[in-house]
């Protein structure tokens, strides 16, 4: 994004596009001054209830794909023209519990799972032939199009198109879910778009929040371990206080990895814990009851886990034929059900040495969303944080604060992120074990962060970090959460039972800044025009002195992980079919944050850009 084009823009929009909600805030460039900053939130007009209109803080993120005849002219209206095959937001969400097999839900998790066609119609998943369905692609561009249309008719005065918008993404996101995401927002009409790690876009609205007071809570030394827990992720991030030019400043170290692990697997548990108990009354639930089920259980959860005046929710099950007596079912979720549930099921009190478990895999399964296998949150951070314990070794200024032995990398403070810690039952359980580990290895217990808005933190922080990129208010610095490698198999003769070796190649290295490049000056690859050329690509967030050029021959378990394949196919225009052309590789990271791969060819002055491929063909 140019200088030019961010001085025409008079908002920052942050989007927080969710796997359960979104929602939108923004920023008035004009009015704004240092980290004074005035912030608002878009109260997003949706169907509430068949004719009836109602704009609420937090859009649901459920798309409903109703049959032609379900509902009468004017029902679904809006106060902008609205496509007739679908509608999305509190109604969505609410009708479709009754109706499963017409509603979209998850988008964002299907978005990042590289083992589907994340461009194909799949969602929903099980829905029958009769009823169309939607990629996740277009699912998550319908619900950045009404949030568009709903800033468009609040707002003509300053169309969307000409903001600076920020859209924020699991830290944990690969490159190919940040271009699809990136794809979506455009199509959406996002023309100045960014994207914004989510955790740290916590991490922007507690800063703005505090109204400069962040200052007084941390210092220089400090490591703040940012707990996001949505939907859909678990996202950890890792943020080191620095000092530079005299002044405190934050640079991000490190991210977890990709944890398909969050309310999605709540409900689901819950789900089981309701139908265990139906069973006990002789009542069998089928897979479409399940899933209505689930669903249901999500709204009672969400309530079940802020309001303590809230015993228990009752909840209806729909039936879909004879064999239950009585039409639909009638039960509740209980408050001691959901907090025993989650407490002991999601965030156990574990030892410091704790990591997930993992079991064999069965030769065929569904085709899903690969959720973690270990449900354990708790077990994931503890991976995380032995993983990382070098992160700020390197860093300048930060030499001495580090506790010398210790197994894993020492958080000093702690910010919270996600409906989930609106209990402070969990929230106290998380710090618990987290200060049980440090105390352990004789380190002080780490300090909470608090005043963090749960609901739209990440929305008001992605506003704010917009408003910051025009050089006002605290930045945080990190550039890419890891470097990236791409495989070179080595020439060797056949030999029987042995595939040739491969080497890694740094193609851009840890913490490469938005809007730089890098060019490999040595090595070329041959690339066959005409047809897909495929690349094994990997990433390490734990290689932090790798520069472009490294060559990795070996490497120990856990320092890289394979990624979705790259594929590069160049015309043959003024070529034979098949030759091929000696190239060298350029990287780029954007200024929206997605990192881009071109090949040069040695002669000539054609640039061919290198695309990861959405669609994994072998699975990591």
């Amino acid at each position: 994004m140019s200088e030019t084009n961010q001085a025409t823009a008079r908002y920052s929009i942050g989007i927080d596009l969710g796997t359960t909600h979104s929602a939108l805030s923004y920023v008035d460039i004009s009015g704004s001054d240092g980290e004074t900053a005035v912030q608002h939130v878009l109260a997003i007009p949706q169907i509430s209830a068949p004719g009836a209109v109602e704009a609420l803080p937090l859009l649901p993120s459920f798309a409903y794909l109703p049959h032609a005849s379900e509902f009468p002219e004017g029902d679904l209206t809006l106060p902008w023209p609205s496509p007739a095959t679908s509608f999305v937001g509190e109604f969505a969400r609410r009708h479709g519990a009754q109706t499963p097999i017409r509603l979209v839900s998850s988008a964002k998790s299907w978005l990042g799972h590289a083992g589907v066609d994340r461009r194909g119609a799949i969602l929903p998943p099980d829905a029958p032939e009769e009823v169309a369905r939607i990629s996740p692609l277009e699912a998550s561009t319908r619900y950045l199009a009404h949030l568009r249309d709903a800033w468009n008719a609040a707002y003509p005065e300053a169309p969307f198109a000409e903001q600076d918008v920020t859209v924020t993404i699991p830290a944990s996101f690969d490159p190919a879910a940040r271009e699809l995401t990136a794809e979506a927002a455009r199509t959406a009409g996002c023309e100045r778009l960014t994207l914004l790690e989510e955790p740290q876009a916590a991490l922007y609205s507690w800063i703005h929040g505090s109204a400069g007071g962040w200052r007084k809570q941390v210092r220089v030394g400090d490591v703040i371990l940012v707990i996001d827990v949505g939907g859909g992720t678990s996202d950890f991030s890792l943020i080191a206080v620095v000092e530079q030019d005299g002044q405190l400043a934050l640079h991000r170290v490190a991210v977890g990895d990709h944890i398909l692990l969050g309310g999605d697997n709540m409900d689901l548990a819950l789900a089981h814990v309701v139908a265990r108990k139906l069973a006990a009354d002789g009542k069998q639930l089928d897979a479409w009851q399940m899933r209505a089920l689930t669903l249901a259980c999500r709204a009672a959860k969400e309530t079940l886990l802020v309001d303590e005046a809230t015993a228990a929710v009752p909840l209806v099950v729909p039936s879909r034929g004879s064999k239950l007596i009585g039409g639909s079912l009638r039960t509740e979720l209980t408050r001691d059900e959901v907090t025993q549930t989650i407490l002991e099921g999601f965030f156990p009190v574990v030892e410091r040495s704790a990591r997930p478990v993992t079991r064999a895999r069965g030769g065929l399964t569904q085709l899903g969303l690969p959720y973690a296998q270990d449900a354990a949150i708790t077990r994931h951070l503890a991976a995380l944080l032995g993983k990382q314990v070098a992160a700020t070794a390197e860093l300048p200024g930060f030499a001495g604060h580090g506790r010398e032995g210790a197994s894993f990398l020492h958080p000093t403070a702690v910010l919270f992120n996600g409906g989930v810690f609106k209990s402070e039952l969990l929230t106290q359980r998380t710090l618990a074990t987290l200060n049980a580990w440090l105390t352990a290895e004789g380190a002080e217990p780490a300090r909470l962060l608090d005043g963090a808005d749960l609901d739209l933190a990440v929305a008001r922080g992605a506003a704010y970090h917009g408003y910051v990129r025009q050089g006002r208010g605290v930045r945080i610095r990190g550039g890419t959460a890891r470097a990236y490698y791409v495989g070179v198999e080595s020439s060797m003769p056949a030999v029987p039972g042995l595939e040739p070796p491969v080497q890694a190649l740094c193609l851009a290295p840890f913490g490469m800044e938005e809007g730089s490049e890098a060019a490999l000056p040595s090595m070329e690859f041959g690339l066959v025009v005409g047809e897909p050329v495929r690349f094994r690509f990997f990433g390490s967030s734990v290689r932090r002195q790798d520069v472009v050029g490294t060559m990795l021959d070996s490497w120990v378990d856990g320092e890289l992980e394979e990624l979705a394949e790259i594929e590069a196919t160049l015309p043959a225009e003024g070529r034979a079919t098949g030759e091929v052309v000696a190239v060298k590789l350029h990287a780029r990271v954007t200024e929206a944050g997605t990192l881009e791969l071109e090949a040069v060819p040695r002669e000539g002055a054609e640039r061919w850009k290198v695309e990861f491929e959405v669609r994994a063909t072998s699975a990591a």
